[in-house]
């Protein structure tokens, strides 16, 4: 955990008696980019900490929300979208040798070290879960044209193109060979 990291929180005022609580109320840039493929948070965006970290016999609680602004290409014209995104957080730090630490496997809860709690795979898990795997720009977007790219919201009405079937395809270049130019009608 790097001191640098801004989603790495400093508990020590907290002490270790259940029952005190601190609140985190800022505004922190993003570590790195959050999210997927098609929309995420941008590395260096606000991202907006309300968080309540409590002691707890067996480590530090934190509940709260995380908010921020997401950017992103819709799924099916490609155009550039942007939204926001909050999540609820509820996460336990084990203590050092606490019974909690001892007992669960390495991934499955978080761990005080150092005095700081380390709140950026949290974030990342849930924000990985509440972002849409296939965002769209609005929900009746018409796409690209398949046959020249043009994005059909922006194309003329009734925009297609004439397509032969390619199993009659041969018999149409037949056709404009007989009746192309110089043929006797």
């Amino acid at each position: 955990m790097a001191a640098s990291n801004p989603l790495v929180i400093d508990i020590s005022r907290l002490g270790r008696r259940p029952g005190s609580m601190i609140t985190v109320a800022e505004t922190v840039p993003s570590p790195s980019r959050i999210g997927l493929d098609l929309i995420r948070i941008e590395a260096g965006a606000p991202i907006e900490l309300d968080l309540t970290l409590q002691s707890v016999s067996e480590g530090v609680l934190v509940t709260g929300t995380v908010s921020a602004p997401t950017t992103g290409e819709c799924v099916r014209c490609l155009e550039p979208v942007t939204g926001h995104v909050a999540i609820d957080l509820t996460e336990l730090f084990a203590y050092p040798g606490s019974t909690t630490e001892k007992t669960t496997e390495e991934d499955e809860v978080g761990h005080v070290v150092d005095d700081r709690v380390d709140l950026e795979q949290p974030i990342v898990d849930a924000v990985g879960l509440a972002l849409p795997f296939s965002p769209m720009c609005q929900d009746d977007c018409a796409g690209l044209c398949p046959d020249c790219g043009v994005a059909l919201a922006s194309a003329e009405p009734g925009h297609q193109h004439d397509k032969i079937d390619p199993r009659w395809a041969k018999l149409a270049a037949l056709k404009d060979d007989i009746s192309g130019p110089g043929a006797d009608a």
